[in-house]
């Protein structure tokens, strides 16, 4: 791995390139859908978002948001977490990830959590293994009907 810098990413322009690298996670966004919501986090949601630049150029990014439930209290949830497809199993998940458990350390969040697909059985590998991460519960989701 070169030389490489995690950078918090605020502006428009900084946010809309690490599009490419997030389209590959998120890819039911365009990237008009993409930084409305992004914006919207950021200022509504205290969510933050960091590029890894190798050679001044996106490789991986991370979004995430520190939070308060009566499950893990103080806790930071890791929202997005996606590596460059070319340039994947180079260790830059991980460092974005260790990258995320030192914030929380140093702003007094007491773990990290994250959800992830099931279909996605190597980010779970990943996750279970290198980061040790332990399963603590399933996550559900129900859309609700737009029309009322």
């Amino acid at each position: 791995m070169k030389d490489y810098i995690i950078k918090e990413l605020y502006s428009k322009s900084e946010i809309l390139n690490a599009f490419p690298v997030m389209k590959q996670l998120r890819t039911h966004l365009d990237d008009t859908a993409y930084l409305d919501l992004v914006l919207d986090a950021q200022k509504n949601d205290h969510y933050k978002m960091f590029g890894l630049y190798e050679e001044g150029k996106i490789v991986a990014v991370t979004g995430f948001k520190p939070m308060i439930t009566l499950y893990y209290g103080r806790f930071v949830w890791v929202c997005d977490l996606v590596t460059d497809q070319v340039q994947r199993s180079r260790g830059f998940g991980e460092k974005l990830l260790n990258f995320v458990h030192q914030w929380a350390q140093e702003n007094g969040y007491e773990s990290v959590a994250l959800s992830s697909g099931l279909q996605r059985m190597d980010a779970h590998r990943f996750y279970e293994e290198k980061m040790e991460y332990e399963k603590v519960s399933y996550v559900f989701k129900n859309t609700l009907d737009s029309k009322g």
